[in-house]
């Protein structure tokens, strides 16, 4: 079947399309060459465009020209070719492939275009370094992984505008150069030209402006925006990435879980036509900590984070009693057989912790008999091993993991311990994708290293009615109308219904330790605009690069990514950043100060 979408001019089909229902047709095609292989009496080409790869045969007792032209063709040549399709003999068939039933017997050939010996193998790409692939980008986006990949992209970011024009969503685009409004990492400044010694901010989000358009009557909006963030990198951040960002007026969190829930949904369909459970679970951030660790938790496994506190209320070994009268609390994972574990992995796990912040990890095994066996076992109570059989439900080779600390660092600690056991014990299923909101966030945390209260998504973000009483006097026990949504342990998305009172966005300022001047100067604008009459409103940020890496399975964003930067944000195909001359320095007001090496 032809797809006339890709016919022009230099081909009547894709490579990937010719099988045997083509046999006896002429065809023309046109693409990069893969593997070349002469046979002295016979040269066969493998040639390759986006949609797959076909195999040409060049007979000189057929056409002497091309087969000719064909002794000088290598790998990565770009060429045109035209020639009859037939039947491959039953012993040459390649069934790994839709086209290898047949070939092409090749009548013309023409080359488009010469190739260096590429610096890679396209089928060795997996052995060959990173940033090797990123300096010859345009090498590694020809293999099938990164061909997929990007497609992937592009077809989520179809469905997504597609799902929300046909909810009533209007798509706005906002700014680019903005204000600098520093909220969270550091942002890129860009100096202006024709207002010396100004400079403009690239947006580390569009938070502000979409707001605004909500005071402004739009209703609801979206954009597949680009983001920037001057912040140290790892596999699952760019310096630029691109947010599916939306807003609404007149809405509660259910509504925007809701909307949010049935575009996951619509993208799940048309890309893996793929159906999801819905409504997605819902987890209270407290309720999240307590049972997996992280306010991100995976859900694939079990392996559940349970506190066993209460039991050891009357403990008399030191390390527990020294935690609970310090305001901290015991907590433990249960492993339903011990006997992969040896002594040197459980010294690992006790490792583990240690580089977790906590002072390290104890282990209790079960044994046949129902006894509790560990370096701690003489010193547990009747009581106290009675008590841990009984509320952890206990079984003979169960493994006990206990963590005695601080709630946050005990949480962590297991959380990581957790994901070591669901990935040693191959406990995750990897076939699934697991999302579930977690809700119910403090507004509030406290930064030990500025030593004040810091917003833990926002500044914009509404506190909850049922403890928004406690803003004057504890704010730390203020809850938020924040929400995250979580696909495989991983977040990719956070919202939150926004703040639509200036008397208490200038409170939450105030909270925050902004004085009058740095509002006035960051937020003057958008404290205006709140003043001029806001209604309700609420949205939500989904990290595009990370929700379409879990999509594809891979490990980092720069594989669903063009043309990504290393993480030290180099990007190696055009060795960015680099130097500008004195004349570009010099219009924009800038004198670079050379930094002292000695």
């Amino acid at each position: 079947m032809i797809n006339s979408v890709y016919k022009t001019r230099m081909r009547t089909n894709l490579c990937g399309e010719i099988n045997k229902e083509f046999a006896g047709k002429e065809v023309t095609l046109s693409g990069w060459v893969g593997r070349r292989r002469d046979h002295g009496k016979l040269i066969f080409l493998d040639l390759r465009d986006f949609s797959g790869i076909v195999q040409l045969v060049l007979n000189p007792n057929i056409n002497k020209i091309p087969y000719t032209i064909a002794k000088d063709v290598r790998s990565e040549y770009v060429i045109k070719i035209s020639g009859k399709v037939t039947n491959r003999s039953k012993d040459t068939i390649n069934p790994s492939i839709p086209t290898g039933e047949v070939e092409i017997v090749v009548k013309d050939i023409k080359i488009f275009s010469k190739a260096k010996t590429p610096p890679f193998l396209l089928e060795d790409r997996n052995k060959v370094e990173e940033n090797t692939r990123l300096k010859y980008r345009y090498i590694d986006l020809r293999t099938r992984q990164m061909q997929e990949n990007i497609r992937l992209r592009h077809n989520v970011t179809d469905a997504t505008r597609k799902y929300f024009n046909s909810k009533g969503f209007l798509e706005i685009e906002t700014p680019i150069i903005a204000k600098s409004t520093p909220e969270g990492a550091r942002d890129f400044l860009v100096p202006s030209r024709m207002n010396p010694g100004k400079f403009y901010a690239l947006p580390q989000s569009p938070q502000l402006f979409k707001q605004i358009l909500m005071f402004s009557g739009f209703d609801r909006c979206y954009q597949i925006a680009r983001c920037f963030r001057d912040e140290d990198l790892r596999a699952d951040r760019q310096p630029e990435f691109t947010q599916i960002d939306m807003e609404m007026t007149f809405v509660e969190a259910d509504d925007v879980m809701e909307i949010m829930e049935g575009l996951f949904s619509h993208i799940f369909k048309e890309v893996f036509n793929e159906k999801i459970k819905l409504p997605f679970k819902r987890i209270r951030w407290k309720d999240s900590m307590e049972m997996y660790g992280t306010d991100k938790p995976d859900l694939r496994f079990d392996l559940p984070i349970k506190d066993i506190s209460s039991l050891f209320r009357n403990s008399e070994i030191k390390i527990f009693k020294d935690v609970l009268k310090n305001n901290g609390c015991i907590k433990s994972i249960v492993v339903s057989d011990y006997l992969d574990f040896t002594r040197k992995e459980l010294d690992h796990l006790v490792e583990m912790a240690r580089k977790c912040g906590s002072g390290g990890l104890l282990w209790i095994k079960v044994d046949e008999n129902m006894n509790l066996q560990s370096p701690i076992s003489k010193f547990l109570s009747n009581t106290e091993k009675e008590g841990l059989i009984k509320a952890l439900s206990l079984k003979e080779k169960n493994l006990l993991l206990i963590v005695a600390d601080k709630f946050i660092t005990a949480s962590q600690t297991l959380s990581m311990i957790r994901k070591h056991l669901a990935c040693k014990l191959k406990l995750i299923r990897e076939d699934e994708f697991n999302f579930v909101w977690v809700y119910d966030f403090p507004l509030f945390e406290w930064d030990e290293n500025e030593k004040r209260i810091t917003p833990v998504h926002h500044p914009f973000t509404k506190p909850d009615e049922n403890t928004a009483g406690y803003l004057d006097s504890e704010p730390l026990k203020v809850n938020s109308m924040a929400y995250d949504i979580v696909l495989n342990g991983e977040e990719i998305g956070g919202g939150s219904i926004r703040i639509n009172d200036v008397n208490l966005q200038k409170k939450v300022f105030k909270i925050l330790k902004l004085d009058e001047k740095k509002i006035r100067e960051n937020f003057g604008f958008f404290i205006r605009a709140l003043d001029y009459g806001a209604p309700p409103h609420g949205g939500i940020a989904i990290g595009m690069d990370r929700l379409i890496m879990l999509m594809a399975k891979v490990e980092s964003i720069r594989e669903v990514i063009a043309f990504p930067k290393t993480q030290s944000a180099i990007c190696m195909l055009t060795d960015s950043p680099s130097s500008v001359t004195d004349e570009q320095l010099k219009e924009v007001s800038i004198n670079i100060i050379e930094e002292d090496r000695e």
